[in-house]
């Protein structure tokens, strides 16, 4: 019987293998090949880029697909044999393995159990505790109002009626009219792009992503079977780059784009309204329907900040736009709430596909946030949250230019996230040399498509004070080892940053 659930075929492995880059020039020791194709497909099994258990191409397939001789694979896959990160059998294959004692690389940015918590500084997840009171007096609001609801069935596919004309309301006031019956409440953000991406985007169709984008979400389509298109961002924080995103919806005609207009995540980067109105122009001439993610759109973080009108201003109908909304950013990420703003009739095929998904959300936490949302307590609590946030991110930003003046980034005016270029030290080496040292962190692939940004980080700002000026120091640490070529025992690759 086969060990390996899933393979890895030569043409992908030679484009992951392929992206990672080496020093060059004089002084600087060159690895034998097979040396250096066995360290980068370990370091692919430790960012996670190939899965544990994943069957690797035949030597032979392999060694065409990178234009290196056959001893050369062979040699490769005999060193990741004896270092435990390969095993084989006869009639098998050979599939990815760890060693004893490694941890099982992280496909998404799972936040790490609770006991791990003492140890290790936890920057993978862009979450922040809950907001006190507030959680506490929702949930007691919610028990006040559930026994109608308990005599009921329980079952609203389309979500509470008393909350989705709250979530309506909300968008009339923000001067989009809209009817509860363009509303439908989910199981989080990634329970309304599951939806939408099983509604729009079967497997194969194409979806146009900004480049990069939320890992969790580029991994949730890659699973629906579609067919990622990136369109880079642009420079700086200043949005799209909408010529390229022009080219991309003519020439790609993608089903679906997704995109993050408000605190991008991982960026930070805030798309202005002449951006937003000509991309749902573009969208709607290509036949595009453009999804906009705004579960960040709450968490500006300066003084009376004028933000952009919403992407759906532009297409108030939601014949071209369906917007994404959550509670999980802007109030806690414990509560599972999330809604899709849509056409009416996106709205009902929506419903009618959740009876064989997950049924509905559940009422009591649909509760709790119609409570805050009617009585002031969500404009506190977030509020709170923005602080909160704010003094993080001031706390963060200084630690790590201290202690890593070499590492560029540049300082968002919201969200929970920081985009920062490792001054050329590979982000995957640092991120598994950086579980040693305490401190766990995503690296830039995991926002990429086919391994891009390989000389990145994303440092959300969900730690403040002592906390943040020791995650910088422990980073540093990381950084360090790896400059040295301590985390491998072998060269340490670079990237070439323009």
């Amino acid at each position: 019987m086969a060990q390996w659930t899933s393979a890895v075929g030569a043409a992908q492995l030679a484009r992951q293998l392929n992206s990672q880059s080496r020093p060059t020039g004089p002084g600087v020791r060159k690895p034998p090949a097979y040396r250096a194709l066995a360290d980068g497909v370990r370091l692919l099994v430790l960012e996670g880029r190939v899965p544990v258990a994943a069957r690797l191409p035949a030597e032979r397939e392999l060694a065409v697909a990178l234009a290196v001789s056959r001893t050369t694979v062979a040699a490769a896959y005999e060193a990741l044999r004896a270092e435990g990160f390969l095993e084989s059998r006869r009639g098998a294959g050979s599939w990815t393995a760890v060693p004893a004692g490694n941890p099982l690389p992280a496909r998404g940015l799972e936040p790490l159990p609770p006991e791990s918590l003492g140890s290790v500084i936890d920057l993978g997840t862009a979450a922040l505790p809950a907001p006190e009171p507030w959680l506490t007096r929702a949930v007691q609001g919610a028990l006040e109002e559930l026994p109608p609801y308990a005599h009921t069935h329980g079952d609203y596919p389309a979500g509470l009626p008393a909350l989705r004309q709250m979530l309506a309301d909300r968008y009339t006031a923000r001067g989009i009219p809209t009817m509860p019956e363009q509303i439908m409440v989910t199981t989080g953000a990634m329970g309304a792009m599951d939806a939408i991406c099983h509604l729009f985007a079967g497997r194969g169709e194409r979806i146009a992503v900004e480049s990069p984008s939320y890992a969790n979400i580029l991994q949730l389509m890659r699973e629906a079977g579609a067919r990622l298109v990136p369109v880079a961002m642009a420079e700086g924080l200043t949005g799209w780059d909408l010529p390229r995103w022009r080219q991309v919806l003519r020439d790609a005609a993608p089903r679906l784009a997704y995109v993050v207009a408000d605190f991008h995540n991982p960026t930070g980067a805030l798309a202005d309204e002449d951006q937003r109105r000509a991309l749902v122009e573009a969208a709607r001439s290509a036949g595009t329907v453009l999804v906009a993610d705004e579960t960040m759109s709450e968490l500006h973080l300066d003084d009376e900040y004028a933000m952009p009108r919403p992407v759906c201003s532009f297409d108030p109908a939601g014949s071209t736009v369906i917007t994404v909304g959550s509670a999980s950013k802007a109030f806690w990420a414990g509560m599972r709430i999330g809604w899709v703003r849509a056409a009416p009739e996106v709205i009902r095929s929506l419903v009618a596909a959740r009876a064989y998904a997950d049924l509905g959300t559940p009422v009591l936490e649909q509760l709790a946030i119609n409570w805050l949302m009617s009585t002031g307590g969500w404009e506190q609590a977030v509020s709170v949250r923005r602080a909160q946030a704010r003094e993080n991110r001031d706390a963060l930003v200084a630690a790590v230019r201290r202690e890593l003046p070499d590492w560029e980034f540049h300082v968002p005016d919201g969200g929970l996230t920081l985009w920062v270029r490792t001054g050329g030290l590979s982000g995957s080496r640092i991120a598994a040399v950086g579980e040693r040292v305490g401190v766990r962190v995503p690296s830039g692939p995991r926002f990429g498509v086919d391994g891009a940004f390989e000389g990145y980080v994303r440092l959300p700002f969900t730690v403040g004070g002592p906390v943040a000026e020791e995650a910088a120091a422990r980073l540093a640490a990381a950084a360090r080892l790896v400059e040295s070529g301590a985390s491998s025992g072998t060269e340490t690759p670079r990237t070439s940053v323009a």
